[in-house]
């Protein structure tokens, strides 16, 4: 590992990726289901990166700048976990099964105001991902803040392995991938794997009061250190961000600032100037409707949350309300179940339009009490066909879904 760091110290950057090499970067030659990426290293090599890493041998014989390990992502996330040791800066690890990344980005503003901080950039948050978060992190960087996705026990584990962090907070425990996890139980293991870590290495959680199963966590963690904080202190913030539920992931960001030094008045700058702008939490007002855009994921939890905020708040300005709803993916065995819970509170309002997307939502929509409001569209292309010839007016509109289903292509029509 001592060559590859040395490597890695002449050439910074990392790529993963020969339609998008850095020049002077290190190509890391990795394996997936259905393509090997050590028929590309060459490639790599010729189009600007400085080495390569890779394990086939055959592929290292090709170039004396192709280095041969044992397994290639292995070698990714040994040569992170080494950065981050040389590193040695205090590492916040964030995860949960809502509101990561805008925890994650109300943090690390908040954190800016004090320190040089690097924070996971995109959805850079699993096995390869993280480590790729760490080895962008530089001499300058301060604080760092690492974002961890997990669909299945040991997940976490591993990511906090990697970027062995000082300090965690896990936003919720909600009903997110059960058919990774194994049903709610399993989710609660899985993401307690944080505070597993912190706990046998005297690191740090943040804790929100009010939620029954993080306190309930903690406390079965008598090693785990914890800095309790409570909803309320977000109540006088300024903030763009849609949703009650949104006020534990500020109260979170308010909490890691006050533990850290940051001013008060720079925390609620901080949040204040912070707009979300990646599908998740948006207000957006159009010449034709106003959009709450949520649809960069969902499960049974996020949904529930953004329905009952959705129904009580008030028209506005608009006529009507309506509801784009998509897919839940991840959840096997509970699907038909959730997503009939999610439709029969979809459908609390009476005037409220419904149009739902995908195979399962349309699968338990005939059984509705409100099935005559409910417009089913097995594909994100036929909802869009009906926006086109039946444009939606006057309305204040929900946008909710799984990414997969990818509804944030029905902006434009609305």
């Amino acid at each position: 590992m001592s060559d590859l760091y040395d490597l890695y110290r002449a050439h910074p950057r990392i790529s993963t990726d020969t339609r998008h090499i850095e020049p002077g970067s290190i190509f890391f030659a990795l394996r997936g289901a259905t393509f090997d990426g050590n028929r590309f290293a060459a490639e790599a090599l010729e189009k600007g990166a400085a080495a390569a890493v890779a394990d086939d041998p055959a592929a290292a014989a090709a170039d004396r700048r192709i280095l041969l390990v044992g397994n290639t992502l292995h070698a990714l996330q040994e040569l992170a976990r080494t950065h981050r040791r040389a590193l040695g800066i205090p590492i916040l690890a964030i995860s949960g099964s809502n509101g990561k990344t805008t925890t994650k980005e109300l943090v690390s503003r908040v954190l800016a105001r004090r320190f040089r901080v690097y924070a996971t950039r995109g959805n850079l948050n699993n096995h390869i991902g993280v480590p790729l978060t760490l080895l962008a992190m530089t001499g300058e960087t301060q604080f760092g803040i690492v974002e961890m996705g997990a669909s299945a026990c040991g997940e976490i584990a591993l990511l906090a392995s990697i970027a062995e962090p000082d300090y965690g907070i896990l936003t919720n425990i909600g009903r997110a991938h059960l058919e990774g996890f194994g049903g709610p139980e399993g989710v609660r293991r899985g993401k307690g794997e944080l505070f597993d870590y912190l706990a046998a290495h005297g690191g740090e959680a943040f804790i929100p009061e009010e939620d029954p199963i993080l306190m309930a966590m903690a406390a079965e963690r008598p090693a785990l250190r914890v800095t309790r904080y409570s909803r309320r202190g977000a109540e006088t913030f300024e903030n763009h961000l849609e949703g009650e539920y949104n006020r534990f992931n500020i109260a979170a960001a308010v909490a890691v600032g006050r533990r850290f030094g940051i001013a008060e008045e720079a925390i609620r700058e901080a949040i204040a100037t912070y707009t979300p702008d990646n599908n998740r939490s948006q207000r957006t007002e159009t010449a034709r409707n106003t959009l709450v855009v949520d649809c960069y994921n969902a499960n049974p939890s996020s949904m529930r949350a953004s329905i009952t905020h959705f129904l009580a708040e008030p028209l506005g300005r608009r006529t009507r309300r309506v509801l784009i709803l998509g897919d839940m993916l991840e959840l096997g065995n509970w699907s038909e179940a959730e997503h009939r819970e999610i439709l029969h509170l979809a459908a609390a309002d009476p005037e409220a339009l419904l149009l739902v997307v995908g195979r399962e939502f349309s699968r338990v929509a005939a059984d509705s009490a409100a099935a005559g409001r409910i417009e089913c569209f097995p594909t994100r292309e036929e909802l869009l066909d009906r926006l086109r010839q039946k444009p939606v007016t006057e309305a204040l509109v929900l946008l909710k879904g799984s990414r997969g289903i990818g509804l944030e292509k029905a902006l434009e029509a609305l």
